[in-house]
């Protein structure tokens, strides 16, 4: 038998695979072997970097400060759209004439956007990149919570706020998992803290516009008499449309998530971006040739069963991260992230929403559960000056949203130290305390400083609850993750603010002792989290 060998390419100065033809001249046949990898391509293949080893590699500086402030601000702008409902809510019951059971649907109607958003924006983050999802989601949110601000009555505002929410519930889940993807391992958790303290920023602007704005009642504007609270409404909107056009103009994709979808030179594209603004004025630049990618094929498959295939076939896909994250190692991380999605939300949704309404009733002194003997009619002749509220009540949420600060601060230098479960479980038990003695006190002034506590305790643990959510799940499911985990926390806030619509004229000591019990519970069950503390993203 004779055979002959031809290759194409010699030795080591071959940069692509060698291709090695053997002809059998007896069997008049041609087996061609494709070798998988020459010398040379193994010794790239060797010189590729990982994710980490990427971030690590493009250092930390003045990228991360810009990112922070671009993130933050658009965290702060989902604060600020959530809670503005809260602060119009004592003056615009009358133009809109609502009752108290009225005033909790409406809270309670941008959460259910939320709801439905979260878990549709996360999805579509996971596929389709989370810059493209999050200039979208803000562009839904500033829009419509805009439009809001014409609406002449009740039906058409609740409306035009769940459909802002649903821009509200893509944006707050989808602006973590995008933020955490650019940080190296050692300083995660004190960067995601400090983005989560935009929403202190965001809460205080609503607070301080809503303290500005709203006790002037109307504003002229040429033969045009504008209610001051829909001037509020349109204010509160601006943060949402500024920063999408920040993400749209300026800002780059995830360069984990271009690694899962198998698109190294753009994710290299980032790093070196990164890599420039951080290491200004080193002359060297970006030492990593190559990236290790993954995820190519289960992009391509994504994006054919989104576009192409049939929609049941799309729906059973889009539910399947949901079955991912109660299977086996992850199943008992998310039920006890379930159940502290839950009651935090609950709790902390269902009562700061109801803050100044609360204040508003303290006027007279008094606790806020104190003076609940008639219902709230807008109405009933005894309300009729129910729009010139007083500014003492913005006043008191300003001061409240304030005292988030201490927290924040407590969060950003402890996280890395003692760890989000334990920052997690320990601030749930201590907002549970005040909130207990929210119930208990019996003048105007220890309403406002348990209100403080509650305020400052409580936003440690939604900061730590940032941190460990974001790292206990795999990049190809974190979006996913978060989403629907926000969307629990929606349904729980949805049913915070209708149970206290229902109930803070009746029976207020109902709501408050649940919200106290709900906080005590998510307390206890994040003990059972793993611990997250300075882990690499997977």
């Amino acid at each position: 038998m004779s055979r002959r060998i031809l290759e194409e390419g010699l030795g080591d100065s071959v940069q692509e695979p060698l291709l090695t033809t053997c002809v059998d001249s007896d069997t008049e046949g041609e087996v061609v072997f494709e070798r998988t990898q020459a010398y040379t391509g193994e010794k790239n293949e060797q010189i590729k970097s990982s994710y980490e080893e990427a971030v690590e590699e493009a250092g930390f500086g003045c990228f991360h400060g810009l990112l922070l402030v671009v993130c933050g601000w658009a965290n702060a702008s989902d604060a600020v759209e959530i809670l503005c409902v809260s602060f119009l809510l004592p003056t615009a019951r009358c133009d809109l004439q609502l009752s108290s059971a009225d005033m909790g649907l409406l809270t309670a109607s941008i959460f259910l956007g939320m709801m439905i958003g979260g878990y549709v924006w996360g999805y579509l983050a996971d596929r389709k990149g989370r810059r493209k999802v999050l200039v979208v989601s803000l562009t839904v949110n500033g829009l419509f919570g805009a439009l809001a601000s014409l609406a002449p009555g009740f039906g058409l505002f609740l409306l035009l706020r769940f459909i802002s929410g649903l821009g509200v519930g893509g944006s707050i889940p989808v602006i973590f998992s995008y933020f955490s993807e650019f940080q190296p391992c050692a300083r995660r958790g004190a960067m995601i803290s400090a983005l989560a303290t935009f929403w202190m920023a965001g809460n205080i602007l609503a607070a301080g516009l809503a303290w500005l704005v709203i006790p002037t009642t109307r504003f002229q504007l040429g033969s045009l008499d504008i209610q001051s609270w829909r001037l509020f409404v349109v204010l509160c909107s601006v943060p949402s449309l500024s920063s999408a056009l920040i993400f749209c103009l300026a800002m780059p994709e995830s360069p984990r998530f271009l690694m899962e979808a198998g698109q190294e030179l753009e994710a290299l594209k980032v790093f070196r971006k990164m890599f420039a603004l951080n290491q200004r004025g080193i002359s060297r630049s970006f030492p990593i040739l190559g990236l290790r990618t993954s995820g190519c094929e289960k992009k391509e498959e994504a994006v054919r069963s989104l576009q192409s295939h049939r929609l049941v076939h799309a729906i059973k896909k889009g539910l399947d991260p949901i079955r991912q994250l109660f299977t086996k190692p992850l199943t008992t991380r998310s039920i006890v992230l379930f159940i502290i999605f839950y009651c935090i939300s609950f709790g902390y949704y269902g009562l700061w929403m109801w803050f100044p309404e609360l204040f508003k009733r303290t006027e007279d002194g008094g606790s806020p559960c104190a003076n609940v003997s008639r219902p709230s009619n807008p109405q009933a002749p005894e309300n009729e000056s129910c729009s010139s509220v007083k500014t003492a009540v913005y006043m008191e949420g300003f001061v409240t949203a304030a005292s988030n600060l201490p927290g924040n601060i407590f969060t950003i230098l402890l996280m890395d130290i003692v760890g989000g479960k334990i920052l997690l479980s320990c601030s749930l038990l201590v907002s549970g305390v005040s909130v207990f003695f929210i119930w208990m006190v019996k003048t105007k002034a220890q309403s406002l400083v348990m209100s403080c506590v509650f305020s400052a305790v409580s936003v440690a643990s939604w900061n730590a609850l940032d941190v460990v959510s974001t790292e206990l799940y795999p990049t190809q499911l974190r979006s996913s993750a978060l989403g629907f985990f926000t969307g629990v926390g929606r349904v729980a806030a949805i049913m915070g603010n209708v149970v206290f619509g229902q109930l803070v004229d009746s029976n207020c000591a109902v709501p408050v002792l649940l919200v106290s019990v709900l906080l005590f519970t998510g307390g206890l069950a994040a003990l059972r989290l793993p611990h997250t503390k300075r882990t690499e993203l997977t």
